[in-house]
């Protein structure tokens, strides 16, 4: 017995340096030399100071402003540590509560409600978290805000354009807008705070 414990002993420390040390150093090292950005939470940065970050949404409701998909995080919308969807099912009142309390708040930021809503900006996503909208929920937003900001309709279509990523590869998911991004581009254009 007691000629097992020494082995037993320094296996542990070298396993321990190994797997608790040496690889995560290496691994680190390694995400950072190769993929920098996204290694330190893919930040997005204004005036050398982080704003957010380009996977993690962020709460707009100013009617200047774009707005990302609903959160359904707690105790405060895009809460990452308690990232989830909402788990209700489409026959469930607080579903339907939560797109109606959507729809009038669009109507009171000046949306034009009789076109078709898209369904991004009425219902929350899996993660809470989306940083993305679907190039129709800009479309459909964009009017107000260039109304908001007295912008042309045309400068404003064009910076949703300007700030669609395409399919990843080509081939995978779909067309997207990120919110945070779209937003700093208007503001580059006519600060509103």
């Amino acid at each position: 017995m007691k000629t097992l414990i020494r082995p037993v002993f320094v296996l542990f420390i070298l396993m321990t340096v190994i797997t608790g040390v040496v690889y995560p150093v290496v691994v680190t090292g390694l995400g950072r030399a190769a993929f920098a950005a996204q290694a330190n939470g893919s930040l997005i940065e204004k005036n050398g100071k982080p704003v957010g970050s380009e996977l993690i949404g962020q709460q707009f409701d100013a009617p200047y402003y774009f707005w990302g998909r609903l959160s359904a995080t707690s105790p405060m919308p895009y809460n990452a540590q308690s990232s989830g969807g909402s788990n209700l099912g489409p026959t469930n009142p607080a579903l339907a509560d939560e797109i109606k309390g959507r729809l009038d708040a669009l109507k009171a930021a000046g949306n034009d409600m009789s076109q078709p809503v898209p369904v991004d900006l009425v219902t929350s996503s899996g993660s809470g978290l989306d940083p993305q909208i679907s190039p129709a929920a800009a479309a459909y937003q964009a009017a107000r805000v260039a109304k908001a900001r007295s912008l042309p309709f045309d400068q404003v279509a064009n910076l949703i354009a300007a700030n669609t990523s395409g399919r990843q590869f080509g081939i995978f998911g779909e067309a997207r807008v990120n919110v945070l991004k779209l937003n700093l581009a208007l503001d580059d254009l006519k600060p509103m705070h």
